[in-house]
């Protein structure tokens, strides 16, 4: 499948490449829609002194600062990542879209592949939206321009299809770290874009794929699940407050409603909505699911069925993913015991949220370095934490969180405010805020 119009799309900095997509045209409006994920368990064999350090690490940790791998360099941005112009073994899953967005057939099959182009997600949104020419690396290859319009209308497809059955679609920005030489200069909003849906899209849709291929064939499967929100009653506080009612119960489908009613009749604050949402669902957790035996399913995403399969090199769940994928697909038994995997799920869940705290602490020192000449500057603000550790805020015009130390109490998730910067400390990533409305 070497010389099929393969393109990866992905940040304009990113070295570990984990996947490759293409589309064609099928009979009756239907489109194939291909994912090459890469193969690397056919360099890091199971049980391998690097395996155990991949198992040990279970993530890549990407810092303002600095990239953490789980693998080595040689390998994540090397001989296992998917890079332009190289030769490389994956495992593709391929779907057939209908026109109203379902997943109507589905295969997962090894195949060797090469990427045509490494595109970047902003540059490519700026083509697909009409704001910028075609991305210099798509002109170089014949036809590529037509496949990724392919590709853009099926991802379009299916982000219909999902949010017709509940998925949540929320309006965020990230900071993006930009640095002068080696020195952080700002921290810049990264907002979501058509190329970053179409990757979206095509990600959640194989992970679906991958996750019922395996419990077709009787195999365990490691899943990605978010429960059912604890804190349902305050959304629905939040909801009543801008005059909308959802129901007493937890309901993903009604919430998804909520969020396109918020984003048509109060878009500047649909960012502020979607922060505070995201908060109360609470994080997600690795599972395994037995055959025949129940298993939550992922609350934001509303579907029943879901592994984490396409970014093998930077998560050690998608690489247990592909053993079990081709396990099965080679007729062999279970690479891991069920107590392994359980275990595993446990460990990885636990490692993910420790980087995920490294990441958050990093980003907070470089925010107060960057905030360290602004103290007493006042702000607007919305709460993004309230417990017994402490009350958080997050700035509406920079991108950085805080602690309210002064007037927090009464305060609660998706209160908007007015801060004053107070103090802060670079080493300790501390940022502290005095409440003044």
């Amino acid at each position: 499948m070497r010389k099929l119009l393969w393109c990866s799309i992905d940040n304009d900095d990113s070295l570990d490449l984990d996947q490759l997509t293409l589309a064609e045209p099928m009979s009756e409006e239907r489109i194939r829609v291909m994912v090459a994920i890469a193969d690397v368990d056919a360099v890091v064999k199971q049980s391998s002194e690097i395996d155990k350090h991949a198992a040990q690490n279970t993530t890549s940790v990407y810092t303002a600062a600095a990239v953490f791998p789980m693998l080595p360099d040689e390998l994540s941005t090397g001989l296992t990542s998917l890079n332009a112009d190289s030769d490389r073994m994956a495992i593709v899953v391929e779907m057939a879209i209908d026109r109203d967005g379902v997943i109507q057939k589905s295969e997962i099959f090894r195949a060797l592949v090469r990427n045509q182009a490494k595109l970047a997600y902003n540059s490519l949104a700026e083509w697909l939206e009409g704001h910028g020419p075609l991305p210099k690396e798509a002109t170089e290859v014949k036809g590529l321009d037509e496949n990724l319009k392919l590709q853009d209308q099926a991802a379009g497809r299916m982000k219909n299809f999902r949010h017709e059955q509940g998925a949540l679609d929320f309006t965020t920005s990230q900071a993006r770290p930009i640095f002068d030489g080696d020195t952080l200069s700002e921290l810049r909003n990264e907002v979501k874009n058509r190329a970053k849906d179409i990757i979206e899209d095509f990600m959640i849709g194989a992970n679906g794929v991958t996750a019922r291929f395996l419990t077709s064939h009787n195999f365990p499967s490691f899943r990605r699940i978010v429960r059912t929100p604890k804190r349902w009653s305050r959304i629905v506080e939040i909801a009543a407050e801008h005059g909308f009612k959802l129901p007493g119960e937890p309901d993903s489908k009604s919430l998804q409603e909520y969020l396109t009613w918020s984003k048509k009749n109060d878009p500047d604050r649909i960012q502020d909505l979607s922060l505070s949402i995201i908060k109360l669902l609470g994080p997600g957790e690795y599972a395994v699911g037995m055959p025949g035996e129940p298993v939550a399913g992922h609350f934001g995403l509303a579907v029943q069925s879901y592994s984490h399969s396409t970014a093998p090199n930077r998560r050690f769940p998608d690489l247990i993913t592909h053993r079990l994928l081709k396990a099965a697909l080679s007729g062999k038994g279970y690479p891991y015991t069920p107590e392994d995997l359980v275990a595993l799920a446990a460990h990885c869940t636990e490692q993910e949220n420790d980087a995920k705290k490294v990441e958050r602490q990093v980003g907070k020192s470089a925010a107060a370095l960057l905030l360290e000449h602004r103290i007493g500057e006042k702000f607007n603000a919305i709460v993004t934490g309230a417990s017994d550790k402490g009350t958080w805020v997050r700035l509406l015009t920079v991108p950085v969180e805080g602690r309210v130390v002064d007037g927090y109490r009464g305060l609660d998730v998706g209160n908007r405010i007015r801060v004053e910067l107070i103090d802060t400390d670079v080493w300790r990533g501390y940022i502290d805020f005095r409440r003044i409305t």
